[in-house]
C-alpha cells in the first residue's frame, strides 16, 4: 500500500482511538481496541473487548484469543501483524458485565466507524465473522436465526466470509455437541486463512 493510504488509515485509527461517543455508558471508560492497515488481507470481526483486552489494549489477548489462534492455525506474531491481519470488533470498547457475561457490543462503533475503516481496507480477501452480532451485521438476511445454523451453513458464505462461534472457554460444551465444527469447518478455515495471508 502506498504512503498516502497508510497515512489515511493511521489518521483514521487515531480518530477511532480518541472516540468518546458513548463514554457515559462504559463502566471503565472508553479504550477502543482496533488493529487495521491498508494492506491487511484477513479481517477478524468479533463482539467487543473482554476485561483483559481492555486492561492491556491488545485485541484477543485472552483465553478466547488463544483458542481463536489455534482454530486459525497461526502464531501470535502473524495474528498481531497489522500489515496482514485487521481486527475490528463490532464494539471497540469493553461494554461492562451483565447477568450472564459481558454486555453486548454497543451499536455506536459500527454506525460511526465501520464504513470509514473498511473503505480504507481494499486488500481484505477473507473476513471472519465471530458471533451473532458480526454475522447479522455482515450477512444480513442471509444469516440464520442462530450462530449454530449460520456456522453450519458456512459454505454458503464463501469465499468472502467464514462465520464462527465465539472461541470463549464458555463454549467448550458447544464444541463437544457439534463435532462437525472441528472436522468440517476448521480444515477449510485454516486453508482459507493460509491462502488469504499467502502462508
Amino acid at each position: 500500500s502506498n504512503p498516502s493510504q497508510t497515512e489515511a488509515v493511521e489518521a483514521l485509527l487515531a480518530e477511532v482511538r480518541a472516540c468518546r461517543a458513548c463514554a457515559v455508558h462504559l463502566p471503565l471508560g472508553p479504550r477502543p481496541v482496533v488493529q487495521a492497515s491498508a494492506s491487511a488481507r484477513l479481517l477478524i470481526v468479533g463482539q467487543a473487548p473482554s476485561l483483559t483486552v481492555h486492561q492491556t489494549g491488545v485485541p484477543w489477548n485472552d483465553r478466547s484469543g488463544d483458542q481463536l489462534r489455534r482454530w486459525l492455525g497461526i502464531e501470535r506474531e502473524v495474528f498481531y501483524d497489522a500489515a496482514r491481519v485487521a481486527i475490528v470488533p463490532m464494539g471497540y470498547c469493553y461494554p461492562g458485565r451483565g447477568k450472564s457475561g459481558d454486555l453486548p457490543p454497543r451499536r455506536e462503533c459500527a454506525e460511526l466507524w465501520h464504513e470509514k475503516l473498511f473503505a480504507q481496507m481494499k486488500q481484505v480477501e477473507l473476513t471472519l465473522l465471530i458471533g451473532q452480532y458480526a454475522q447479522r451485521h455482515f450477512l444480513g438476511r442471509k444469516a440464520h436465526a442462530g450462530v449454530t445454523e449460520t456456522v453450519q451453513a458456512f459454505a454458503d458464505y464463501a469465499p468472502r466470509f467464514v462465520p464462527l462461534p465465539h472461541p470463549s472457554p464458555r463454549n467448550t460444551g458447544w464444541l463437544k455437541h457439534h463435532p462437525w465444527f472441528e472436522s468440517d469447518v476448521l480444515p477449510v478455515l485454516r486453508e482459507r486463512v493460509r491462502h488469504a495471508l499467502g502462508l
